[in-house]
């Protein structure tokens, strides 16, 4: 572990930190869209997935996945999104921080493209059933949707993706590199509770989430 003093040359102020950056360029400052155009609607109509960031009452953030075939996430008008609640673990996290504060934040991927869309915007749970049907897949139709206001939307530029080489399949890894699922919520979960049943492999996890996707 490397020992850092946390309290030097930290930057705590707006003009300490655009001190070190140049002036913002004039066309990033103005992509911005208060609605989506006809370019972030394609765009999401061609999303299989998409992080959602929001916050609670506490001021705590989280960030959590979200897939499903390409366009899952529907676009009703140019202000306004629906998300289809899938099974998941069961914390129910973003949910609750949408009930405590309402704000999202989307990063829309479309994968082979290194371009990212952002949109942001105010969230609320909706059980209306027009709306579920809207989110109805092939599986199931969702218990709730998230129903998103648009405030904000925006093309982010391919650099990080670029940078990362995240699609190219040569530097995809071997899922064998890393312990499995089952193995490291073992040693994360020691001494916290009973763990005597035998360790889940990846293979039986992977089963397992198949019956509930």
């Amino acid at each position: 572990m490397i020992n850092l003093n946390t309290t030097i040359n930290a930057i705590t102020t707006l003009p300490a930190l655009r001190a070190l950056f140049p002036p913002v360029n004039p066309r990033s400052a103005l992509k911005e869209l208060p609605l989506l155009d006809v370019h972030a609607t394609r765009f999401i109509s061609l999303s299989p997935f998409v992080v959602m960031s929001s916050y609670g009452a506490d001021g705590r953030a989280d960030t959590s996945p979200r897939g499903g075939d390409a366009g899952f996430v529907k676009v009703v008008d140019s202000g306004t999104l629906l998300i289809a609640d899938s099974p998941g673990n069961n914390r129910l996290d973003s949910l609750e921080n949408i009930i405590a504060t309402k704000q999202v934040g989307l990063l829309f991927m479309v994968p082979g493209v290194d371009e990212t869309l952002r949109v942001n915007g105010t969230a609320v749970l909706s059980t209306d059933e027009t709306e579920l049907k809207l989110c109805e897949d092939s599986r199931r139709v969702p218990k709730l949707v998230i129903r998103v206001s648009v405030h904000a939307c925006y093309l982010h530029c391919a650099k990080a993706l670029m940078r990362s080489d995240l699609w190219n399949a040569d530097n995809h890894l071997d899922r064998s590199q890393l312990p499995s699922m089952g193995e490291m919520m073992h040693d994360q979960l020691a001494g916290k509770v009973s763990l005597d049943a035998a360790v889940e492999t990846q293979e039986q996890m992977l089963q397992r989430y198949q019956e509930t996707l």
